[in-house]
């Protein structure tokens, strides 16, 4: 089986578009979302759609996609993420937030292999930077492979019975990780939309469990377009400039 990984899409057309277009020609079988299809950008609707006409055999909520609910779910976001917030409620179509309501909350055990979530197995809404994050995340994992997002930071960490390793970002367009017999992974692809990692690039995986490797791809999309939608929707400008520093 062959899963495209999608997280923190962040109403990012253009980047999602680029993404979807490349995953074709390498070929997938399934899709597993995890989380944040809402929030910075301009294109909520298009977003939604998008992966609504996806199908994924597997979804999960993130914090921003919980802001359907209304802005009191916006508590701890800053000032430019709640005007984001404010904008992002009055442009989902009724149908559209609906369906966003309706993502479920992670942790979600896809198959032997995969579970899935968004901030982490044991909160969904907490962020894992560092080792005793991981391994907390790791402990409460069900299967060997865990993929998670919210923090917008590609990286992989990696729990053997005599070693703990994380592995970063790569500079290149596309790298491949090994899934080792007996050891655990806790793996965040990366942010298909709001890149946090200093590469502006978009970010989205492929898990193939029948040769047990993760591919993980960073792609250029055009993001001036992705700019100039957010300053013509009346969006606060700082979300346009980080989209070009990957910030």
């Amino acid at each position: 089986m062959r899963y495209l990984i999608l997280t923190d899409i962040h109403a990012n057309l253009e980047a999602l578009e680029t993404c979807l277009t490349d995953a074709k020609t390498r070929g997938y079988d399934e899709t597993l979302f995890l989380g944040d299809l809402v929030g910075y950008g301009a294109d909520p609707n298009a977003v939604v759609d998008v992966i609504r006409s996806l199908k994924p055999v597997a979804m999960v909520r993130g914090n921003h996609d919980k802001v359907v609910f209304g802005l009191d779910q916006a508590e701890g976001f800053n000032a430019v993420a709640k005007s984001a917030a404010a904008w992002m409620l009055s442009a989902l179509t009724p149908e559209n937030k609906t369906w966003v309501a309706n993502l479920p909350q992670g942790p979600h055990v896809v198959d032997e292999l995969i579970e899935i979530c968004h901030g982490s197995p044991f909160d969904e809404d907490a962020y894992i930077f560092d080792e005793a994050d991981a391994r907390l995340a790791l402990q409460s994992s069900e299967r060997p492979l865990c993929l998670f997002g919210h923090t917008h930071y590609p990286i992989t960490f990696e729990l053997s019975s005599s070693t703990f390793s994380s592995t970063g970002p790569s500079s290149e367009m596309e790298a491949r990780y090994e899934l080792k017999n007996g050891a655990r992974y806790l793996l965040n692809p990366g942010s298909v939309g709001q890149p946090r990692d200093g590469d502006p690039r978009a970010a989205y995986a492929i898990v193939d469990t029948k040769a047990g490797h993760v591919e993980l791809l960073r792609l250029m999309y055009p993001v001036e377009i992705a700019q100039k939608k957010i300053i013509e929707a009346g969006l606060p400008e700082v979300l346009a400039r980080r989209l070009g520093a990957g910030r």
